[in-house]
């Protein structure tokens, strides 16, 4: 890992890009189509950064490029970006020195990392597509019709329910206030504001590019696609809808890429609302060193780099803000 100063942040009125991010432990991950920076407060208060270099596989292999098919290979990108962000910044969080030097993975550490992920999305899975399946099955419906319309009303029943019992969770609420940061941030680099606090402070916490509303997407795509599978009447039928979930992925991506680009029209305006109310859940207020945070990951992924520089960690100039108490913290109430 090599360590420097902060780069000179560029002006973002002047790039055309499609910026994303995440809320990690005590941080935010931002990506552009070259780089990926992920910006985390350590137990000192400082903040770090790490910066790499990013270029999508559907970039590099225009087959993969083609609508739909993009979306399940940005989706898995995706994964594996958010595991290695939230690695780095459990790292970061949990130290008090300026920079934590990375700490090499052995292969069993990185196989369990990958395998708690798996098993994560086969739980998901199972909890948001096949459990929906059973419920409806118990209540004897036989229309084709009135059976996907009911087990994609209980799919969404369990995924908001599930949504609020997380946000319920004390080592959440911090999470969710660097993802209302994320947003403020993007809001204020989209409207061509200075990228300081002050300059998001005035945004909403929430953004129809977010992950919570393609979620959305993808419990009303699968109602309409599992429609057309008709009434599983067996167990290897039911399973059979699993093997759509790619698709219905694929296609939530599309609309969230549509519904980004025209969120002031008055035919899309309906569609977004659910996702954006799902966001009042996990969204909430940051506080300013929450938004200096997103911030700082914004100006490095927006930073121009050359062609072929390698991954990066700095520390941030400037004062350092105490961190504030958390369950996650040493001192927290």
């Amino acid at each position: 890992m090599q360590l420097k100063s902060a780069p000179a942040p560029c002006d973002p009125r002047q790039l055309d890009l499609a910026i994303g991010g995440q809320a990690v432990i005590e941080g935010v991950m931002m990506r552009s189509p070259t780089a990926v920076a992920t910006a985390v407060r350590n137990a000192a208060g400082r903040i770090v950064v790490r910066k790499r270099p990013f270029r999508s596989v559907v970039r590099r292999v225009p087959a993969l490029g083609v609508p739909v098919l993009r979306g399940g290979v940005h989706l898995i990108e995706s994964l594996a970006i958010g595991l290695s962000a939230l690695t780095f910044a459990a790292d970061q969080a949990a130290d008090d020195g300026p920079v934590a030097q990375a700490r090499p993975r052995k292969p069993g550490e990185t196989l369990l990392m990958w395998g708690t992920l798996i098993l994560s999305f086969a739980l998901g899975l199972g909890l948001f597509f096949y459990l929906p399946l059973v419920l409806t099955g118990l209540l004897g419906i036989e229309h084709s019709l009135w059976f996907n319309l009911v087990d994609g009303l209980l799919r969404v029943v369990i995924f908001v329910a599930y949504l609020w019992g997380i946000s319920r969770l004390p080592d959440m609420a911090r999470v969710f206030q660097y993802h209302g940061a994320e947003h403020k941030t993007i809001h204020a680099f989209e409207n061509g504001r200075e990228l300081t606090p002050a300059g998001a402070r005035p945004f909403t916490t929430l953004h129809p590019r977010c992950g919570t509303s393609f979620l959305f997407f993808v419990m009303l795509i699968s109602v309409v696609v599992f429609v057309f599978l008709g009434r599983p009447d067996t167990v290897g039928a039911r399973l059979l809808r699993l093997a759509f979930v790619p698709l219905i992925g694929g296609l939530a991506y599309e609309a969230i890429k549509l519904s980004g680009r025209f969120r002031d029209a008055a035919a899309i305006k309906p569609l977004i609302w659910p996702g954006l109310m799902l966001q009042r859940i996990t969204t909430s207020e940051p506080d300013d060193a929450q938004l200096e945070v997103a911030m700082a990951a914004l100006r490095a992924v927006l930073a121009p780099e050359e062609a072929d520089f390698r991954e990066t960690t700095w520390e941030e100039p400037g004062e350092i803000s105490a961190p504030a108490a958390s369950p996650g913290r040493e001192g927290a109430p």
